[in-house]
């Protein structure tokens, strides 16, 4: 059977549904998987997004198997189709296609039931804004949680969190781009560009052709798309919609109503899951217990595995470990620092390991410093005197070494957990510290402003 036959037979079918014929890239797909390429090989060849193609094939497989009543999908596509036009009951490609397995005789409304079934679970997969996933580390861990979550447990709402450059965004992008056939309706909204939520969700519904009914009540209608149809929504840094300069997670007032939609998504029952990507967790899920109620945090810590060193092309193997410990597994910071090691120690980790410490690169800085826009005085007050101690403290030495009340210290402490910038170090009694990193940014580049900003919020 040739691929000229198997491009024939797949054209006379997507007609036949959609009156059309294959345009080029779908032959190249249809050709590429036939061939039994991987949808990054023909990405590269045809010259589209990896995900694109994805999309794209499973536009056909969905097409082919209403068309052939088979499940039809990558790996199964060659052999399903050379079975299909190999049966006695297949009349070739040359003529109308005839395909008659044994089956009940067809109902004459049939055809309309599968329209209106087709109309009412279209797919619709929008990832526009999602980041392109050229290296992915490890993970296969938290990879098999979110599936858990998502396939067997039916979480409607989930948090990824962790410090900036962590990988939260490439988690949860990997996690789509290898499930993305179990939904009908993804989308992916980065809220760096657009906090609004009525932007949003008129965005949605524009995207799958739906029409407001009620232009004042699009939460009611959103509703009502994640019970009918499958959804799976990503919102990423959505720490941009918390208020700056007080404790973590605290919405700022013009976006309240994203208060009423995490409530929704955990009250009303629908089958969709909304997943919240961010460097702070909000209250709204602190205060939910994940025993009662249908949410689930993922909370990312750093990579120990030095396969994330390999692509960046360092020198001296043995002392990558002890490069990854002093950067905390950080894949961004890690890729920043093996910049600088390559331009000034000619990829010689070992002589950067012989300065006098830590290094915290430009790009490091900018992100630390945007980071500490974002804390509040009394939180700065306890990260000055965290570096002070040079270890791990208690608590109570805490209380002792600052004029803070033992309300706003808590509290202070709660809140740079939230934000992932607190080591808790758990035995008899909890210690807390600070990491490496955060007390080299703080002595070298911050202290100045720091004090400036405690005395600011002191007399505020």
């Amino acid at each position: 059977m040739t691929i000229t036959e198997v491009l024939q037979f797949v054209d006379r079918l997507v007609e036949k549904q959609t009156g059309e014929h294959l345009d080029d890239l779908q032959k190249t797909v249809i050709q590429g998987v036939w061939q039994g390429k991987s949808y990054n090989q023909i990405a590269d060849e045809s010259g589209y997004d990896k995900n694109y193609v994805g999309d794209v094939s499973r536009k056909l497989f969905k097409i082919l198997s209403e068309q052939l009543n088979e499940d039809i999908n990558k790996s199964n596509f060659s052999w399903t189709l050379e079975r299909v036009i190999n049966s006695p009951h297949f009349v070739g490609v040359n003529t109308n296609i005839t395909y008659c397995p044994f089956y009940p005789p067809a109902d004459p409304n049939q055809s309309i039931n599968n329209e209106e079934k087709t109309n009412k679970n279209r797919r619709y997969h929008d990832l526009t804004l999602a980041p392109k996933i050229t290296h992915f580390y490890e993970r296969a861990t938290e990879l098999q949680t979110l599936s858990d979550w998502l396939t067997n447990q039916n979480t409607r709402l989930i948090s990824v969190l962790g410090l900036s450059g962590i990988g939260k965004t490439t988690l949860v992008k990997q996690f789509v781009d290898l499930n993305i056939q179990q939904f009908d309706v993804v989308i992916w909204k980065t809220l760096k560009l657009s906090q609004s939520l009525d932007g949003i969700l008129t965005e949605i519904f524009t995207g799958i052709n739906t029409e407001l009914i009620q232009s004042d009540n699009k939460l009611t209608q959103f509703f009502n798309l994640l019970r009918q149809q499958r959804c799976l929504i990503i919102l990423d840094d959505v720490e941009e919609l918390f208020v700056s300069g007080q404790l973590a997670g605290q919405f700022k007032p013009e976006y309240k109503n994203y208060q009423n939609l995490i409530k929704m998504m955990t009250d009303i029952e629908h089958q969709s899951t909304l997943i919240l990507i961010s460097q702070e967790q909000c209250q709204e899920m602190l205060c939910l217990d994940e025993e009662l109620y249908p949410i689930k945090c993922l909370e990312l810590q750093g990579l120990n595995n030095t396969e994330i060193l390999k692509s960046l092309k360092l020198k001296d193997e043995s002392s990558w470990s002890k490069l990854i410990e002093l950067y905390e597994g950080n894949p961004v910071d890690l890729k920043d620092i093996a910049n600088l090691i390559k331009n000034i120690f000619n990829g010689k980790v070992a002589d950067f390991l012989n300065e006098d410490g830590i290094i915290v690169t430009k790009d490091m800085k900018s992100r630390f410093t945007e980071l500490f826009k974002r804390i509040s005085p009394i939180e700065l007050e306890i990260i000055l005197q965290l570096t002070k101690f040079d270890r791990p403290v208690l608590r109570e030495d805490l209380r002792e070494s600052l004029s803070l009340s033992s309300m706003d210290l808590m509290n202070g402490l709660q809140s740079l957990s939230q934000r992932y910038l607190l080591k808790r170090i758990e035995g008899e009694k909890i210690l807390f510290d600070l990491s490496l990193i955060i007390q080299v940014y703080v002595r070298t580049c911050c202290q100045l402003r720091s004090a400036e900003t405690i005395a600011s919020g002191s007399s505020g």
